[in-house]
């Protein structure tokens, strides 16, 4: 497996940077960092893995495209495969992520912990379960808008 690496090279850029993680880089960790993308382009680089390895997500492509964000390029990585090892921000959205981006030494100016229920869990017909992804992508959204703008504002710390 390729190392995961991003467009921009992480280590030459002076834009603040973020790195959302889940479970398996399926469904939160995705979400939110398309999210950041969209609601800062250009004035961060947002990356995401998880801490074991996924599958896409389809529910994921179709409540993203609703809002005009394309996953169909998304592929999970995992956290070893990381290239860069400095973020400004690490944001943990899994109960199995803290203890693993503790384990892998990440350096960091904050790491923040958002719990938030993963929808794939979720059982009922077709339109429940696209119920708990869009709530899961509209709370993410709201969360990414309001702690990520300090941090790409030029605020040096994260709140």
């Amino acid at each position: 497996m390729q190392p995961y690496a991003s467009r921009i090279d992480q280590r030459k850029s002076e834009l603040p940077s973020v790195l959302f993680v889940c479970s398996m880089n399926s469904v939160r960790s995705p979400i939110a960092a398309a999210l950041a993308r969209q609601l800062f382009p250009g004035r961060l680089l947002a990356r995401s893995v998880g801490v074991n390895g996924g599958v896409a997500d389809q529910f994921v492509h179709e409540v993203m495209a609703e809002i005009g964000i394309d996953m169909s390029v998304h592929t999970p990585h995992i956290l070893d495969e990381l290239v860069a090892n400095r973020f400004d921000l690490v944001v943990t959205l899994s109960d199995d992520a803290p203890g693993a981006v503790e384990r892998k030494g990440l350096e960091t100016n904050e790491v923040q912990h958002w719990p938030l229920a993963d929808p794939s869990s979720v059982e009922g017909n077709r339109e429940t379960v696209l119920g708990a992804y869009r709530e899961l992508r509209d709370s993410l959204r709201r969360r990414v808008r309001e702690q990520l703008e300090p941090l790409v504002s030029g605020g040096s710390q994260v709140p």
